[in-house]
């Protein structure tokens, strides 16, 4: 019977086939251990020379790292596996044989695994990261289906910046310029007046010359946008979203979580509703933890946001940011016209934000006023003041960064593992 390391629960005490790479190997006189994976998953295949024969025996032990073959064994239940099951080897058939893979199970340096990047994805680790990352890719879709969310898919290319900023990479469409999209958002705002509830998914670029462990150059946004929808029924689909990734996560990835040593502890206990503290608060509580570096009208940096999110044990919402510093397309708050109607969350452990949303300005006067304020002059822009003028209603959104998501619930440090083949301010390759 052919089947994957993932499926052979089904078979215990069964002779099975399964298509494997060797990952490493050990030896201890007439036994041999073969570490196995197959992209579902890892086993450890067990070779008895007594068993075997001396023939099966020696072409075991000589198999090199990463050598792809066809492995057939009986399944057994090992509880010492903390994948629950191991393979008792009755014969094994080479494939292709790999001759000096650079990746050895000694330690390397950053650079070297990320110029091998397209090698490093085999490893354990890294195995479990993408297995997380699909997790959650698949949790969201769950998620917005069952909340009656269209998936709809905005253009990567563009003939203006969503945020009104200058980091974007800059391409020639034809006779005109385009640029990379850094956001999906205003496209989603025009499909939300079509559908109601709708999401996106997919890759947007900074050109953010920024080096910390947060940040990648080409990186993947949900992006979610609701007609009818204010402030605060945007927070609560938030919370909702981010509390459905965590415990599915718990939930289909633990055996990930525990090759990665994840303490699952703190994940547990994140669950909606989270805390929330205004912009104004926010100053207060830096200035009485000594950061007299910041004031109000001051956006936040990273020591900033991790030293409030350590105040908390879940994800917390930073609402109401000065205007000034906020994107023209976010409404004023009613009751004050120096802050508006949105909110960052910060993720605990150091991890940052991970969204960010606003309710959106959805007067036709109003916007055209941002318009002049920010210069927005360019008829790319007039299709967006548009949907404030057939039959505006109060409409709301967020963005939800994948891989710094990833990052926060599997617990790795840098968003580089995060995503199978990163693009870093000095990385193009491979």
């Amino acid at each position: 019977m052919k089947t994957t390391i993932s499926q052979v629960s089904k078979y215990v005490g069964q002779e099975v086939v399964i298509g494997a790479w060797l990952a490493n190997k050990r030896s201890s006189g007439k036994i041999a251990f073969l570490q196995l994976r197959d992209g579902s998953g890892f086993i450890q295949g067990v070779v008895v020379k007594e068993e075997v024969g001396e023939e099966i025996f020696q072409k075991a032990k000589s198999i090199t790292q990463e050598t792809s073959l066809y492995v057939t064994g009986i399944v057994r239940e090992d509880e010492r596996s903390p994948f629950g099951y191991e393979l008792t080897v009755t014969n094994v058939d080479v494939i292709s044989e790999s001759v000096d893979f650079p990746i050895t199970p000694k330690q390397h340096g950053t650079d070297f695994l990320m110029d091998n990047r397209h090698l490093w994805l085999r490893s354990k680790r890294q195995h479990a990261v993408m297995k997380i990352r699909n997790e959650i890719i698949r949790a969201t879709y769950e998620f917005f289906h069952e909340n009656g969310f269209t998936k709809v898919d905005p253009p990567i290319l563009t003939g203006s910046a969503p945020e009104g900023t200058t980091e974007l990479f800059a391409t020639k469409y034809f006779d005109e310029d385009a640029y990379l999209s850094q956001s999906g958002q205003l496209y989603m705002e025009a499909a939300a007046m079509a559908l109601g509830k709708v999401f996106s998914f997919g890759p947007t670029f900074r050109a953010e010359k920024s080096k910390t462990r947060r940040h990648l150059i080409e990186f993947w946004m949900i992006e979610p946008e609701m007609a009818f929808c204010d402030h605060e029924e945007n927070l609560v689909v938030q919370e909702n979203y981010v509390s459905y990734l965590v415990q599915s996560v718990l939930k289909n990835c633990k055996l990930e979580l525990t090759t990665l040593g994840r303490d699952i502890s703190k994940l547990e206990n994140i669950q909606a509703p989270f805390p929330r503290i205004t912009y104004d608060d926010a100053i207060k509580f830096l200035h009485e933890k000594g950061f007299d570096d910041i004031e109000w009208g001051d956006d936040f940096g990273a020591p900033h946001e991790t030293a409030i999110a350590e105040s908390f044990d879940k994800p917390v919402f930073i609402t109401h940011y000065p205007t000034k510093i906020k994107a023209f397309y976010m409404k004023p708050d009613p009751k004050r016209d120096d802050v508006v109607l949105c909110a960052d969350l910060i993720a605990p452990e150091g991890y940052g934000e991970i969204i960010g949303g606003s309710q959106r300005i959805d007067d036709f006067a109003l916007l055209e006023e941002r318009y002049k304020e920010h210069d927005l002059t360019s008829d790319a822009y007039k299709w967006y003041l548009e949907l404030r003028k057939y039959g505006s209603v109060p409409h709301s959104g967020f963005g939800l960064g994948l891989e710094r998501t990833v990052a926060w619930i599997s617990g790795v440090e840098h968003v580089r593992e995060t995503i199978p083949f990163p693009r870093l301010l000095n990385r193009l390759y491979p």
